[in-house]
């Protein structure tokens, strides 16, 4: 007798792979806007020092 594939369960795994990758990819994106936000202020207080 042939075993059959549980394809839900290959569904489910899939899913929550998808899943991972989409909140790591949100969380670089998250990142990446908080390091160019620290840049910016950075900048902006680099720039008010040296005007003083």
């Amino acid at each position: 007798m042939l075993t059959r594939d549980n394809y839900s369960f290959k569904k489910y795994q899939k899913e929550l792979a998808k899943k991972k990758k989409m909140e790591e990819k949100k969380q670089r994106k998250l990142d990446k806007k908080a390091a160019d936000a620290a840049a910016e202020l950075g900048q902006i207080s680099n720039e008010q020092i040296a005007l003083e």
